[in-house]
């Protein structure tokens, strides 16, 4: 997009936005509300803060109904937009950060799963990252935080289109966990307590340190992924244990960097995005959502998503669209003028969204790879819109909770599909596959479809995949029966 249309893009969504205050308004603070609506200083393309947590579930702020403490997070929700069916791309991290930062799904990128320390590989070198496009856009780019697509050097941030990298390889339960810059080592064990603290002021330099160029800030927050750990200022401070005051330490840390950029006065010059990678692991709240970290349902797969532009996005709204992770960098091509990747995306422009332009988006299926078992390679669900069908299940996995399976490292075909309304049952409670055989031969197809777009491995498996059937008598929402199952009224006849 060159500059002329992206400023035609940006007024339509000021537009947008001056109409709605006459309804927002009234709930914001009158500094709040004249912050929301400041000119912007120069033309072009805006800066971009994107921070991503680990494991933060889809209720775990208040802004999504819960009663843990982040007003600065709420303050956002309020100022900015509120997404309400956000989905990460994969519910393991390295594969959710790659549909992020590709915006494809990490199946094509090598990535299946998560990276332990020193992997042998990392997501593709031959994937465009959206650090890749902003580099290329005349952006300055900077990595802070967790990174988990790679720990060798042809992976890292700095060879990924960032100028600089200030953080952690991968996740806080691998060990060891060094603190690094760029590709040095400044820490053989970083003192998991103050990362968080560290990543702010590092941030918070980022920004103070801004000139005319626009920047790109990626911060991956490392919590509060187990084992959660807050320093000592937030330690027992929530009443919510060590997850709670991680969360709440992640709040004030989002704060320190609203705070930075209102002082340096580029509020109405900056996109602000915050998100989590997938839903809570032990701890952690999925909402009213069934499943959790690497589970295929919900819980595992919905996260928050807060948008911030002064002046652009328009205060208070609550977006119920569904969306997708993948959909970033579309969008972020689309808003800051950067050249499309050469390969096809996965992902779609939302931009119209966040702009309240009223453009309608590109509705496309979404694909759900499961987490456990087969290296990460077996599909379990297929989503379109509203409708979500479940085709296949991990044998003995822990259904009501999880994925995760206990025995067999594999999964079975479902023969009796399960097919969800998510607008009217989000919990996915009540099959609904008998009352619209049409919908599940519809998303059956999308899925042969989809499936021969992917790399050759991931073909075979899903074609080896519908070679183990679950027991015909598997009722829908339970793990397929993994022995053979006997009718009991079979002999009389019934």
């Amino acid at each position: 997009m060159d500059r002329r249309k992206f400023i035609a893009l940006v007024s339509s969504g000021v537009a947008a936005t001056q109409q709605a205050s006459a309804f927002s308004l009234p709930t914001l603070g009158e500094a709040n509300a004249a912050a929301a609506f400041k000119p912007r200083k120069r033309q072009g393309p805006p800066n971009v803060i994107l921070m991503i947590c680990d494991d933060l579930g889809f209720g775990d702020l208040g802004c999504y109904g819960s009663k843990l403490p982040t007003p600065n997070l709420d303050r956002m929700a309020s100022e900015g937009m509120r997404f309400t069916r956000f989905n990460a791309g994969h519910p393991i991290c390295s594969a959710s950060r790659a549909a992020l930062l590709t915006g494809r799904y990490g199946h094509r990128c090598g990535t299946t799963g998560a990276f332990g320390p020193n992997a042998k590989s990392g997501t593709s070198t031959d994937e465009t990252l959206l650090s890749d496009l902003f580099h290329a856009g005349g952006y300055r780019t900077k990595a802070i935080g967790k990174w988990h697509l790679g720990d060798l050097p042809q992976y890292l941030p700095t060879s990924r289109g960032f100028d600089s990298f200030y953080g952690v390889p991968y996740s806080v339960d691998m060990y060891p966990l060094p603190l690094m810059r760029d590709t040095t080592k400044l820490e053989t064990e970083a003192d998991r307590a103050l990362l968080t603290p560290r990543y702010t002021e590092e941030a918070v330099k980022f920004i103070d340190e801004s000139d005319a160029a626009p920047f790109f800030l990626y911060l991956g927050f490392s919590y509060p992924h187990e084992l959660a750990v807050a320093s000592e200022r937030f330690r027992g401070k929530t009443q919510f244990g060590n997850v709670g005051d991680a969360i709440a330490e992640i709040d004030w840390s989002a704060g320190e960097i609203l705070r930075a950029v209102e002082r340096k006065g580029l509020s109405s010059d900056t996109l602000i995005l915050f998100t989590s990678d997938h839903g809570p692991w032990y701890q952690g709240c999925p909402g009213m959502l069934r499943g959790r970290k690497a589970s295929t349902f919900e819980g595992g797969f919905r996260v928050p998503l807060l948008a911030q532009w002064h002046g652009t996005i328009a205060p208070g709204k609550v977006i119920e669209e569904p969306c997708s992770n993948l959909d970033v960098l579309p969008s972020m091509v689309a808003m800051c003028g950067l050249k499309l990747p050469e390969k096809p995306l996965d992902g779609v422009d939302i931009s119209p969204l966040l702009l309240g332009s009223g453009k309608a988006i590109e509705t496309r299926p979404r694909i759900y790879f499961s987490a456990m078992g087969n290296g990460g390679l077996d599909v379990h669900c297929i989503r379109k819109g509203d409708w979500k069908l479940r085709v296949a299940q991990g044998i003995n996995g822990e259904v009501y909770l999880n994925d995760r399976m206990t025995g067999a490292k594999e999964s079975a075909w479902l023969q009796n599909p399960e097919l969800y309304n998510l607008a009217l049952d989000p919990a996915e409670s009540y099959s609904v596959a008998k009352s619209h055989p049409e919908m599940v031969a519809e998303l059956l197809r999308d899925l042969e479809e989809l499936m021969p777009s992917f790399p050759p491995r991931v073909v075979a498996e899903y074609a080896k995949l519908k070679l183990k059937p679950g027991d015909s008598s598997t009722p829908a929402g339970a793990s397929p029966r993994p022995y053979a199952y006997v009718d009991p009224y079979a002999s009389k006849g019934a």
